[in-house]
């Protein structure tokens, strides 16, 4: 295997990683409401952006970090609890309309709040590159892989190791048995949007070392991690992660041997493509409804 194909797989599976955990907080919303948020890509700015200006005032990479993932889920369950809760009568469509408002409230608050001007800060080690047999690889792209995976098992743990992660389960699964067992419906919406926020989160705050972090791309990061999403399969927890991988090197292979140009057309593509061959994406299974 070439040198050149070595390196094209190493940086599209730190992009794929970006992308899996955005899509983890499409599909765990999606589990628990039935519906889509697409607020998910505001919360990866607002993790790059916060992050950065708490860097910028005390220095320390992994406080930064922290705090923003911290001040992400705060702004997660608040946002649930004044935008998704009070719906009379929610279903999949109202909450998805609901979404995108708070999507454009979110955005406009990071501006006000944030700025507009571009931010960022280095990466998490003083080495910016290594080279591994005639291969450059960023090191922030190793962190970036890393602290995915760590993520990913503890979330794995989570949802099949503890009381609140069957729980969380269960109401998605069934509603309405749930709620008979004893199962908060209500608690288990609000910790779906936490999770989502904390996945946004993480995901802007590793991956602003190399691309620095604006209010404006929100949209942008929200569409890749939907695209991601219904690849894998949407609902399809395990569907994030090879949605996510797969569209990061489809992207990182097609910017090479087609052109960088095409980088943000092979997302459009990709998700025509799904949506027109296999709408249940590669693990999903299409819902068979008796009428």
């Amino acid at each position: 295997m070439s040198t050149s194909v070595l390196q094209l797989l190493v940086a599209g599976i730190g992009t794929g990683s970006i992308y899996a955990l955005i899509a983890l907080g499409f599909n765990v919303v999606f589990k628990s409401t039935g519906a889509m948020n697409f607020a998910q890509g505001e919360w990866v700015v607002m993790g790059g952006m916060i992050s950065a200006l708490l860097f910028a005032a005390t220095s320390n990479i992994g406080l930064a970090c922290v705090a923003a993932m911290v001040l992400a889920v705060l702004v997660g369950i608040v946002s649930e609890r004044l935008v998704i809760w009070p719906l009379r009568r929610p279903n999949t469509l109202l909450i998805t309309l609901v979404s995108i408002g708070l999507a454009i409230c979110t955005r406009s608050l990071i501006m006000l709040v944030l700025g507009k001007k571009p931010v960022g800060y280095p990466g998490f080690s003083q080495v910016s590159t290594l080279v591994v047999g005639g291969i450059a690889v960023q090191t922030q792209t190793l962190w970036i892989i890393g602290l995915t995976i760590l993520f990913l098992i503890a979330m794995h743990f989570f949802f099949e190791r503890s009381m609140l992660g069957k729980a969380l389960r269960a109401a998605a699964a069934d509603r309405e048995a749930a709620a008979i067992v004893g199962v908060r419906v209500e608690t288990t919406v609000m910790l779906s949007f936490a999770i989502a926020a904390l996945a946004g989160a993480l995901a802007g705050a590793i991956i602003t070392p190399l691309t620095l972090s604006s209010y404006d791309q929100g949209a942008m990061f929200g569409f890749k991690g939907f695209s991601a999403a219904m690849l894998g399969g949407v609902g399809v927890l395990s569907g994030a992660v090879v949605g996510g991988l797969a569209l990061g090197l489809l992207e990182a292979f097609g910017s090479f041997y087609i052109s960088s140009d095409f980088k943000d057309a092979i997302a459009f593509t990709v998700l025509l493509l799904i949506l027109f061959v296999r709408p249940s994406g590669l693990l999903g299974r299409a819902d068979v409804v008796k009428v």
